[in-house]
């Protein structure tokens, strides 16, 4: 029997699990379908991710790619995999991909969605921030814009998790405002750890109406200066995870 390269869409509520990555002693969106994939096949299974979302964070469009020599057509999986998940993770499609694709190292770019609101909702609290402040949406929209290009986004990233080379490359970075509902939403070949959330908080600081009474109030100026000449001084103020969603992955035709 020949081994087959199995590509997943997941969809999935982020918030009851410490996040994508098996973790011990605690519950993982990864977890969770590893111990499905066991459930369908008896087998143990690495299940790898394109990304990994922290705790709460939530997606529309992960992709996972697992090997396994199984006798159920590829098809099946899909079906067979989600009748052992709980209803908050759901595995859209799964297909036969070549045998050299790779969920992370094949990914071309990914795309990501923050989503926020002024009022409180019982229905919609953890998949949204309840952002407390009255903003200028012409000064997030203009922050967006100096977001866009090549950068290190180093001052955006979580201290430990900084790597040699902190650029990425932005080619989409934009708001949009459906009523009281505000959406950015960002593409680029990479991300870094807490980026889009400390991105999200810092343009929430300059856009602020009645500004904070503290030393870490934000300027266009002084975004467009962090963004464009980064140093090692970290954005201090990150977004909440309930708010933050990946979209989609994108992968060359061929790797797909």
């Amino acid at each position: 029997m020949a081994e087959r390269n199995i590509r997943l869409t997941i969809e999935y509520d982020g918030t009851a699990y410490s996040g994508w990555q098996v973790q011990d002693n605690a519950r993982s969106v990864q977890g969770e379908i590893q111990a499905a994939l066991k459930a369908v096949t008896g087998l143990d299974i690495n299940l790898i991710g394109a990304g990994r979302t922290d705790a709460g964070v939530h997606a529309l469009g992960q992709v996972a790619n697992f090997f396994i020599e199984h006798g159920l057509p590829t098809d099946k999986f899909r079906d067979a995999i989600n009748h052992h998940l709980d209803s908050d993770i759901v595995i859209k499609s799964a297909e036969g991909v070549d045998p050299d694709f790779h969920a992370r190292y094949s990914a071309r770019f990914r795309r990501y969605r923050y989503m926020m609101a002024p009022h409180r909702s019982a229905l919609y609290r953890n998949q949204r921030w309840e952002c407390p402040y009255s903003l200028d949406r012409s000064k997030l929209q203009e922050a967006a814009k100096i977001i866009a290009g090549r950068h290190d986004f180093g001052p955006f990233c979580r201290t430990a998790s900084r790597k040699d080379d902190n650029h990425c490359t932005i080619d989409f970075s934009r708001w949009f405002f459906v009523g009281d509902l505000m959406i950015y939403e960002i593409r680029g070949n990479r991300f870094l750890h807490h980026m889009v959330r400390g991105l999200v908080a810092a343009m929430v600081n300059l856009a602020r109406l009645e500004p904070d009474d503290n030393k870490h109030n934000l300027t266009l100026e002084s975004f467009a200066d962090i963004i464009k000449n980064a140093s090692c001084e970290r954005v201090v103020f990150t977004a909440p995870a309930r708010g933050l969603y990946l979209v989609s992955v994108g992968y060359d035709e061929g790797k797909a």
